[in-house]
Formats: C-alpha cells, structure tokens, sequence
C-alpha cells in the first residue's frame, strides 16, 4: 500500500477522485494509527507519520468511497491529569462524513474494567463500536437553492425523521422513518398544504444508543446523543455504506423544490460519551483535554452544564474549529437553511459563566457562511445563571420560553396573566428591543418535542411517563396543563368539545401572535402520546404520528390550515419591527398601529390590566400602520383586525370599537364556531358594525377582519 504525506487540512477523510487524504488533530498523541477495516473485519493499519501543528495526516492514492476507517491513538492514559488514551480502542474520525453500525455496549468499549474500575482495559472495541467512512461528496444538485425567505415570513414545523413518516400510509413501507420518507410526495403535501415554510428536524447528526436504555428495551428515540457532527444518522437512510449523506441531500433537495427550508436541531454542547464512566469512542480517546471541560481541581471528571456527563470545552480553538466546520459543511455540502442549538448557553460558557461575547458568538457573527443562515438558539442549560432568555446577541433569535408559559397560563385560567399575555403575542419586546433585535428574535411556541403535544395540554394536569421505566423520576413536572375537568381519555361531549377548542384557542393565539411561530408535528392532527411529557426513549407507537385520523381530527387540521394561511396571507401579523402604539390617532391623523379594548369597547387602562382576575381583552391591529416596507421598498398595506380573546369560561358580549378603527367587520375566525369565516360563511354575512355587541363563547378567540376596501371579496 502506498502512503504519501497528505496534507493537514481539511481535516477528516477527503476523497479527491485519486485517492483519500486523512487528518487528524491531537495534541496529546505520541502516534497515530489510521485503521482500514475490510469486509470481513479485519483491519491494515497505517501510521501517519507526519504532523503539522498537531494535526497528524496521510494520503493513500487508489482509495476509494465506501473504505471503513478509525483512528487508534498513542498516548499517555492518566485520567488525574485529563489523558485518556487508550489504543486498544479503536475510534471515529471527529470529522467523519458517514457512520457504520453502533455500539454494542460490550465492556471493550471502556477502557476500565467494570468489576475493578481502576484497571485499565485493554480488550479491543474493533467488532463492538462504529466505523467512520469515506464518502463520495460528488451529488448533482440541479438547480437547487436556499428558499428565499425572511424570518418573518417563516412557519417552523419541529419533526422527527422517523415519527414523522413511520406510519403514514401513502409512503412505502421500505422508506417509512427516512430521509427518502420526508423526501416523498405525500409527506411534503402535507406540509405544503399546511402552509409550512421550513422544517426544523430533531438531531439527525450521528449520535449513539445508550447502553442503559437498550437494556431496558428502549431506545435514544430524540437522538441528543451525538458522537459524529459530520455526519447524518445512520438509521435513517435506506441504502448501502455511506449512502446516508446521498438520501440526506436528495430529501434536502425535494424540499427545497416545494420552497421549504430545511433547519437542523445541532447538539454541540456535548457528545455521547457521557462521563468519567463513559465509553471511549472518539474525543475522549483522541485528546480528553482538548476536547472536554475538566474540573479545574479534579480533571479525572467533566464540568457538566448539559446534564448529559460532560461539556465540549468552548474556548479550546480546535473545538471552535469543529463545530464552525461542521456549521460550514451542512450549510455549503449538504444545503441545510438554518439550526436550532441545544441548550445553547452552554456554547457561551467561555468560562464559567454564560458570556454573551465569548470566542462563539464572535466567530459566527464574522463568518461569511454561518452568519447569513437562519440561527435559533435554545437559550438555557442547566448550569448556573444558564436561563437566558432575551439575551442573546442580535443575530441570534432564540426560543422564547416565555411566551409558552405565558400562553399556557392564560389558557389555563391562572390570574394575572393578561398583561404579559398581550406582551408576549406582540413580539415580547421587553425581551428584545432593548438589544437591537426586532419580533422575529421571537420563536414562539406552545409546544415542542420535550414536553406535552397540544392535545396532551388540554388531556392531562399530569404527566403519565410509566413507560420510560424511571419511576416518573423523568419529565417535566410542572407542565402548566389543564385536563378541561377530566384527566386523560374520556367520552364525555363537553369535555372533548372544550379540548378541541383550546386545540383551536392555542394554534390561533400561535399564528396571530408577532413573531415566528412553530408548530410541533401533529399538532396540527391532535396528536396524542398518552400523556407522557418525555418520549425520549419511545421509538415506538407512542411518540409517532398516527396518520388514521378521526372526524375531529380532521376537522383540527382544516381549522389549522385555515388560520396558517390567514398568517401568510396578511403581513400584519408578521410585522418586522415591533408596535408603537400610542394614541388612538397619531400627529398626521391617522390611526395607531395597535389599540386595546376591554370587551365593552373601551380603551384598556392601566387598572384593567392589573386585575387579578382579568381574562378577556380585544386587540386592534392596524393594517394601515406597517412602517416597514416590503423587499422592494413598496409601502406594505393590509386588511385591519380586531382579535377578541375570551378566557373566561361563560360566553361575554364584545362591543364593536368607535368607527375611527373601522366601519364594519367580518368573522374571519372563531375558534368556537370553526364554520364561521369559511366560504360558505360568507355567502349571506352582515358586517359588524361600531357599536354593536357580539358574543364570544367562553375560553375562545374571535378573529374579525375589516377589508381595505368594501369592494374587495369578502373571503
């Protein structure tokens, strides 16, 4: 076998067209082995005898895509002082393009013996953990682009690769719980009728099986368990060795030709090998030091700000260097549009606490990739001061834990809720104004993957996790639900009347409100997980999507469908800067952008809005008032609306305001009537007009529309 120098950059195994070049950094080695694993197993290994700034590297001529590789590493094994080589273990590239197999869990993955952990083990890992591979990265991308769209145009739809599609009947079997299943027609028509604009996909980078959780029968079904940042999931491709990074660009691609952008929930924060305890699979092997926070006083164990064993060490330049590569690479190679960061305070942790100007964020404000896509941070771990929502620089936008529990507070009935209701529907700018950032800073949500579906808010005041085998020690315990008088199933009518209306009440407060609005997949269908707050482990018919869908269900899609497109169709509830309220008429005579009323019509005082048991409230939304201009610098004009939110539980007459916001107006939605707006609707209507009283049913929301103009279809 031939083997030339190589180069030290780019890191990984890049394949040429004449052969591979193969980098690797680490600090702390004394040698390098690259190792060819045949098909049969066995194994060439090839030392890599050149090393530039600690990066050790080779070229082999005539290899080829499809080669399985890993690394063993020589070097000091004395965990005191934070080394952990051990080249017994054979290890993945760090920079791996595509993943083989998963670990098994045997004892030859650790390098300590379980029943004397102070011995180190030297039994071999090669049979029993994964194997880098190289990758072709030639993929004809056609004409494909970056969907064109501004966050304030933009709906989230937070999915799963496999619970997504594992049971929908249209989708081959063969490609159900797969990139090609997202890829396929009827699942990207169902997002398109919807309405959706970008799909934020849960961790689709490699990640590991926890031993623990195999045992038990169950499985790491959310995959926040990464060892490859490089690389697509394995399970969720359908084809030969390596193909996953080919059906992962495919899916990319299809989405992109329906104009929907692809955004990826990226765990940088930590990786799967867990704690002191931990197998070696990867970093810890190739250079614990450099990789991972060790206790200042003890580096034998991780600092952990995760709650998952350990913490990437964020001011380490080659730790820097791999997550802005890996950002780069799904950005330029494999066309993803945006990520979502998992518990991202702890990216910010230079040192201990969470810096708001740490080495991170600066590299990504000045690079000329990564800036220019979407960027969603999870804005808390759970380490010291790691809540931080609000503050997060001005490029970032951020998950607005705020206007969740706001919402679902408001919705539940809990007093003194409707000051911060009405702030957190108008773009919470207490959070963000103060920075420079605009509404779109918001990502509002009611629901997401770690917690209870919106049928499962309005079913349970309880979270019912038995099936994780933790004792209900798992989950989040207070989930701010409400049963609506009945805790879980039932077939009482009224009960199962008033949960599909704050299903209603829930996506439309979601889309009216300023922002950028996400939805959890299968909200939109009434999807159910039988009360269990943390399918973590549930690769299985509780965490998937049931695509048999009953008449209500049916009808909650439509109704969905109905208020996304109400969105989309009206920029006056996708404003890009915030309200400015002020007086019913402003110094040129015109109207303000936003005014509030009580039901009665009247203007909100200051005492109206610190009653302790004030639920209902009605917002004007002025669509003669939108200050910014569109793309083209065209004035952007729209219907006006007056929203009446109604969170009492008995039915209250609304009164229409003065005729200065308004002559007449149309029921464009009503979350009790899901009739009322429709098309039929308005084949014999009568506009509301100022002065006249109305009724909105008890924990409901009316949406009324007053037309730019009274020649315009009323529909």
């Amino acid at each position: 076998m031939q083997v030339w120098p190589g180069r030290p950059y780019p890191l990984g195994a890049t394949y040429d067209g004449s052969g591979v070049n193969f980098a690797l950094f680490s600090e702390v080695a004394d040698k390098v082995e690259l190792c060819l694993i045949d098909d049969d197993g066995g194994e060439t290994r090839v030392t890599m005898n050149e090393a530039d700034a600690f990066v050790h590297h080779a070229y082999l001529p005539g290899l080829m895509p499809g080669q399985r590789y890993g690394y063993r590493v020589h070097g000091p094994y004395d965990p005191s002082n934070g080394h952990r080589c051990n080249p017994a273990k054979l290890l993945l590239d760090p920079y791996a393009k595509a993943v083989e197999g998963q670990i098994d869990g045997d004892e030859s993955l650790f390098s300590y013996e379980f029943e004397k952990p102070k011995n180190f083990n030297e039994e071999d890992s090669l049979g029993h953990t994964m194997l880098s591979v190289v990758v072709n990265p030639y993929f004809d991308w056609g004409n494909d682009r970056h969907p064109d769209r501004e966050y304030h145009e933009t709906i989230i739809y937070e999915a799963h690769v496999k619970g997504l599609t594992e049971t929908h009947p249209a989708i081959p079997e063969e490609i159900r719980g797969t990139y090609a299943g997202i890829a396929h027609p009827a699942m990207i028509e169902h997002l398109t009728d919807l309405g959706i604009t970008a799909i934020e996909l849960m961790p689709v980078h490699q990640f590991v099986q926890d031993t623990t959780l195999a045992d038990k029968g169950l499985s790491n079904y959310w995959g926040y368990n990464t060892i490859g940042f490089f690389a697509p999931h394995n399970d969720y491709a359908t084809g030969q060795r390596g193909q996953q990074v080919q059906e992962f660009k495919a899916m990319v691609k299809a989405l992109h030709e329906a104009n929907i952008e692809v955004i990826l929930d990226v765990v940088y924060n930590h990786t799967a090998e867990g704690n002191h305890l931990g197998p070696t699979l990867c970093f810890r092997g190739i250079d614990n030091a450099a990789y991972y926070r060790l206790v200042d006083d003890d580096q034998a164990h991780y600092y952990d700000t995760t709650g998952t064993g350990n913490t990437l060490l964020m001011r380490h330049p080659h730790v820097l260097q791999l997550i802005m590569d890996s950002l780069r690479y799904w950005v330029t190679e494999m066309h993803v549009d945006g990520f979502r960061f998992d518990l991202a305070s702890s990216l910010a942790r230079q040192f201990h606490e969470v810096d708001r100007l740490s080495a991170f964020f600066d590299l990504v404000q000045q690079d000329p990739v990564v800036s220019q896509v979407k960027l969603i941070a999870e804005p808390w771990d759970v380490g010291e001061g790691g809540y931080q929502v609000g503050n997060f620089p001005p490029l970032w936008t951020e998950w607005n834990g705020k206007y969740r529990d706001t919402v679902r507070d408001y919705w539940r009935g809990e007093p003194a809720t409707l000051g911060e209701f009405a702030s957190r529907i108008t773009g919470s700018s207490d959070l963000y104004e103060h920075s420079g950032r605009k509404p779109i800073a918001s990502i509002n949500f009611v629901t997401a993957h770690d917690g209870f579906t919106i049928r499962d808010l309005v079913s349970y005041n309880d979270k019912h996790n038995e099936a994780n085998g933790e004792g209900g020690a798992d989950g989040e315990s207070h989930n701010r639900s409400w049963n609506c008088g009945t805790e879980g199933e039932t077939d009482d009518p009224e009960v199962l009347e008033l949960r599909a209306r704050q299903q209603r009440n829930f996506l439309t407060t979601l889309l009216v409100s300023q922002g950028v609005p996400m939805l959890l997949h299968g909200d939109e269908l009434g999807r159910s997980q039988g009360g269990n707050n943390n399918v973590y482990c549930q690769d299985n018919e509780i965490a998937w999507m049931n695509w048999e869908l009953e008449e209500w269900q049916e009808q909650l899609l439509d109704f969905a469908k109905r208020v996304v497109a109400l969105r989309n169709n009206h920029p006056v509830f996708r404003r890009r800067r915030f309200f400015a309220g002020a007086s019913p008429r402003d110094e040129s005579g015109g109207i303000a952008d936003i005014a509030w009323f009580t039901p009665e019509g009247k203007n909100m005082r200051d005492v109206d809005w610190s009653h302790e048991h004030a639920r209902s409230v009605m917002v004007f939304l002025n669509g003669d008032a939108i200050p910014e201009p569109d793309q083209r610098g065209e004035p952007v004009v729209d219907d006006s609306f007056l929203i009446a939110f109604n969170g009492h539980h008995e039915e209250l007459p609304f009164t229409i305001p003065d005729e200065v916001y308004g002559e007449g107006w149309l029921v464009a939605l009503d979350t009790h009537d899901v009739e009322a707006g429709s098309v039929s609707f308005f084949e014999d209507v009568t506009p509301l007009l100022p002065g006249l009283e109305f009724q909105v049913a008890g924990r409901s929301v009316m949406v009324l529309r007053r037309p730019r103009a009274t020649s315009r279809a009323l529909r």
